[in-house]
């Protein structure tokens, strides 16, 4: 399927769904699951480790209080247990499956980050390739909007880098 990169912070996105850049506790900590923590301004923490928690790459789906968004589709990329970090199954197994959460729930749009690639350690750029992948090759029921989401300026510029990439390697 189709995607577009965008740059900004996913807490003040729009869409039916986000996913959060989860752990397999689903404690929503630093990072992207900070920032949403933070902008649902609700109890989504209690929400998500009621949930929790979940096997390496599977997701959980939360209510997004007061972001603007349906639903938060919790993307367990990274083990919090061990060494904490991500793997290119992972990522590539939380990708599919929040992009399944969403797509079954009936969603039209969701942006997701790039999942494993902050805290878990995974390369970003390795990384994008994974999730870009994984979206053009993901067949919707009802998404048709994905925007896979940048916050820096640096991030952007490799993610978007990659996705003109994976693009171009499909259209031939």
């Amino acid at each position: 399927m189709e995607f577009t990169v965008v740059q900004g912070d996913i807490a003040e996105a729009s869409a039916d769904a986000l996913v959060n850049a989860a752990g397999t506790s689903l404690r929503m900590g630093s990072g992207v699951a900070g920032a949403l923590r933070r902008g649902a301004n609700g109890p989504i923490n209690e929400a998500v480790m009621e949930r929790g928690p979940v096997d390496l790459g599977e997701v959980a789906v939360t209510d997004a209080f007061d972001l603007d968004a349906d639903v938060v589709v919790h993307a367990a990329a990274m083990p919090h247990y061990g060494d904490g970090r991500a793997t290119a199954e992972s990522i590539r197994e939380a990708t599919r499956n929040a992009l399944a959460a969403a797509d079954e729930r009936g969603c039209a749009s969701l942006v997701i980050p790039a999942l494993g690639c902050g805290v878990a350690g995974f390369d970003l750029a390795e990384g994008a390739r994974i999730i870009a992948e994984t979206i053009r090759a993901y067949e919707p029921e009802s998404l048709r909007d994905v925007r896979f989401v940048a916050y820096s300026d640096e991030e952007y510029g490799t993610v978007s880098r990659v996705a003109d990439a994976v693009r171009e390697e499909s259209a031939e």
